[in-house]
């Protein structure tokens, strides 16, 4: 099925309105960033898997008020309680989640705290539906291999693009791949929105997903380099894309729509794995054609100035 036909659209023609574009959000994303880390220490806010402490799921016979909660909590001696809504408002549940604690904490330990001060402080009805509790330890173990499992996929696309294609297809992928997580990351600092082990899942497939769109149109772009050897990089790069769009728009329109029904529907445990999907799909579309290709092109185009020989229109086929 092919969506788009003869589509001349002079994508490399635009290349520093995406470069505004991309800047305009990595910057907003580091700035805010940077504001968290002044703040709690963190660039972006940490869930419970990441900075330790007790997470209790609690089910209220009426509608809860936050507020009301907090100063429960507080009143109790419970000091900067993170409180949000579960799910949908019919379901009356709230997440109140214990700030991390100088030893390992437990579940019973958490639990009896905030029941305890519901109890005396809150006078609405509750059960507790579950509890999860990491200690600050365990947390940071885990913020240290979620950093390194992303670290280690680059690496590794990086090395099977440098073998597949030339060093400059791998180095321009995992550039945009990096661009694609700083935004997606930048989008929860600036909505204050917590990381947690599912958003870095999440982030991980952001990785995968931007990565295959971008080989598509890098190999579309070999091809057409051996087809054309008289035709200038940026028309075949152009062509290139164009010919590529319909499958663009096909796979990344369908799965947008799965992630953002998700978004929409699947209520606060995949909130902010869907989100970050959303996010990711629609920024790793955009840079596969704005930012991996147009890097491609600045390089040969650098190479020239240099009175270097081109690289890109090598005659040997990829290992497949």
């Amino acid at each position: 099925m092919e969506l788009f036909r003869n589509v001349n659209v002079d994508w490399l023609g635009k290349k520093w309105y995406f470069l505004g574009f991309s800047l305009i959000f990595s910057v907003a994303g580091i700035i805010s960033m940077g504001v968290h880390w002044a703040q709690i220490g963190s660039p972006v806010p940490l869930g419970v898997d990441f900075r330790g402490g007790t997470q209790v799921q609690v089910q209220f016979q009426n509608a809860p008020d936050a507020n009301s909660i907090r100063k429960a909590t507080e009143a109790a001696g419970i000091k900067d309680a993170h409180i949000v809504a579960y799910d949908q408002a019919a379901s009356r549940e709230m997440l109140i989640s214990l700030p991390e604690q100088s030893d390992e904490v437990t579940v019973d330990a958490g639990r009896k705290q905030i029941v305890d001060a519901l109890h005396a402080h809150y006078d609405n009805p509750f059960t507790v539906r579950n509890v999860q509790a990491v200690g600050p330890t365990v947390g940071k173990q885990l913020e240290k291999q979620a950093g390194l499992a992303t670290l280690y996929s680059l690496l590794g696309m990086l090395v099977y693009l440098w073998f597949r294609f030339e060093l400059i297809y791998g180095v321009a992928a995992v550039v945009a791949v990096f661009h694609d997580t700083l935004i997606t990351v930048g989008f929860f600092a600036l909505t204050n929105q917590e990381i947690s082990l599912t958003v870095i899942a999440a982030i991980l497939t952001l990785v995968g997903y931007s990565m295959n769109d971008t080989i598509v149109v890098f190999d579309r772009i070999r091809e057409n380099l051996r087809l054309t050897r008289r035709e200038g990089l940026t028309d075949v790069v152009n062509r290139s894309i164009n010919q590529t769009l319909s499958r663009t728009v096909l796979t990344s329109g369908l799965t947008f729509l799965t992630v953002l029904a998700l978004y929409l529907f699947g209520g606060q445990v995949l909130h902010g794995f869907s989100f970050a999907l959303v996010v990711g799909i629609l920024i790793g579309t955009y840079s596969s054609i704005a930012v991996a290709a147009p890097m491609l092109v600045a390089y040969q185009d650098w190479r020239a100035s240099k009175g270097k020989a081109a690289v890109l229109p090598a005659a040997k086929r990829g290992k497949a």
